[in-house]
């Protein structure tokens, strides 16, 4: 961790609330010249250019940019690890899509030596998009976990993983038992939860490829270390609600089965949630749950469009997730870009500043690690991002017609990618130049 202190001088931008809860003048941090200064890999200081510089140490170094604005580092809630070789794969639903791509790509992952090189494209492909932080699935393999683990915590990152718990409905080299997931998932969080920025998250694929066994183990282990996070799916394709129902005809519904194993809370996050009703929603948020919303994937795969109104109703928590490789991007901005659209298909307004709260502070409060990530409060982590204006010539044309900082963020997010990401910076340090 870079101990030196430094001042980085540019437009500045951040989250400090939810949109939807306070409205958008009051959810925004915006300075025209802001200067962000980072002292042992926090934010120490925060503000206007003019207020800050005075009061630095003369021999302070300043780096100062033009044409770029200064944001957060990106949150991803939702992306799977060993479908990095797979992304774009054509033309299946969810349910012929996991048969046909996924499962052979991940049976791969036991060796160390594929793993490894897996790891580190994942990881440089994270922070050249901007994402410092992401919830992911491994495979079943625990290599896929160490492997992932190991490449996160040289960069210092703040990343939470889990091995995937699937003792049914998968092909036989692909599934472990209800025994064996509890004690390598023991083995893992022994391991690594806890150990630098690194997290630990219990994690089930999801309810169709679990038996109640392997399940009632999961709610074991959150049980036993309470700091745990848990991930799935939930309610992302027709078809697969209706096999939890014949899988499952004792439970109400698809949330109901997660409910009774234990395995909703303060830590639990639910990729896609696209078919929820208001009653599962409204349980989510009692629990202190947290949705993680997927426009690429559930467009690619023709899933449906996420609620987001019903959601913010029931303030419910929600993140951002590429699903890498349902989803075809690691950017957020272009995820942001397929939100914008899912919204307007249902008759309803993504704002640029809601859609920077979900890239960024939302997903820390889906992660329960606002205080640490997802803004740029002094106190925070020194986790950010350097977004060029004139990252392309169609980007650098087209900002200059921009009249405000709302109009700019929405261009960043329409027409950017990974090349609007000049650098990234984790724990202060540069992590990735473009």
């Amino acid at each position: 961790m870079p101990l030196t202190r430094k001042a980085y001088r540019a437009a500045i931008l951040h989250s400090i609330a939810d949109p939807a809860e306070v409205g958008i003048e009051a959810s925004y941090e915006y300075f025209e010249d802001g200067l962000l200064v980072v002292d042992g890999g926090k934010i120490s200081a925060l503000g206007h250019a003019s207020d800050l510089l005075p009061t630095l140490p003369a021999d302070i170094e300043i780096e100062h940019y033009q044409d770029a604005l200064i944001t957060p580092g990106f949150i991803d809630t939702h992306i799977h690890f060993p479908q990095t070789g797979m992304v774009g794969a054509y033309g299946e639903q969810l349910l012929d899509w996991l048969n046909t791509y996924t499962f052979p790509c991940e049976s791969q992952f036991g060796d160390k030596v594929h793993a490894d090189e897996v790891a580190d494209i994942f990881v440089k492909e994270l922070l050249r998009n901007g994402t410092t932080t992401a919830l992911v699935f491994g495979s079943v393999h625990p290599q896929s976990v160490n492997s992932l683990f190991e490449a996160a915590e040289k960069l210092d990152l703040r990343m939470i993983a889990g091995k995937v718990m699937m003792d049914r409905n998968a092909p036989d080299y692909l599934t472990d038992t209800a025994e064996s997931s509890y004690v390598d998932s023991k083995a893992l969080i022994e391991r690594w939860h806890g150990k630098g920025r690194l997290h630990y998250a219990v994690t089930p694929r999801f309810a169709p490829t679990s038996t109640p066994e392997q399940l009632t183990l999961a709610g074991q282990l959150l049980t036993e270390y309470p700091d745990l996070y848990m991930q799935t799916h939930i309610s992302e394709n027709l078809k697969e609600i209706e096999w939890v129902k014949e899988l499952f005809p004792e439970r109400k519904g698809y949330l109901d089965v997660y409910d009774h194993y234990k395995l909703l809370g303060e830590r639990s996050v639910f990729a896609h949630g696209v078919h929820l009703c208001d009653d599962e929603c409204a349980r989510l948020a009692e629990t202190g749950s947290a949705i993680s919303f997927c426009p690429t994937s559930n467009f690619f795969l023709g899933s449906g469009l996420f609620n987001l109104p019903m959601a913010e109703k029931h303030r419910l928590n929600v993140g951002l997730g590429t699903d890498v490789g349902g989803g075809t991007s690691f950017s957020l901005l272009q995820t942001l870009n397929e939100a914008y659209k899912v919204m307007q298909l249902q008759g309803a307004r993504l704002s640029p500043f809601k859609s920077l709260y979900l890239a960024t502070l939302g997903g820390a409060r889906a992660l329960r690690l606002e205080d640490k990530i997802g803004t740029l409060q002094p106190g925070s982590d020194a986790d950010f991002l350097v977004l060029d204006y004139n990252a392309t010539p169609l980007l650098s044309y087209r900002l200059k017609q921009a009249n405000n900082i709302a109009e700019t963020l929405f261009v960043l997010m329409t027409l950017g990618d990974d090349r609007t990401v000049q650098q990234t910076y984790a724990a202060g340090a540069l992590v990735h130049q473009r």
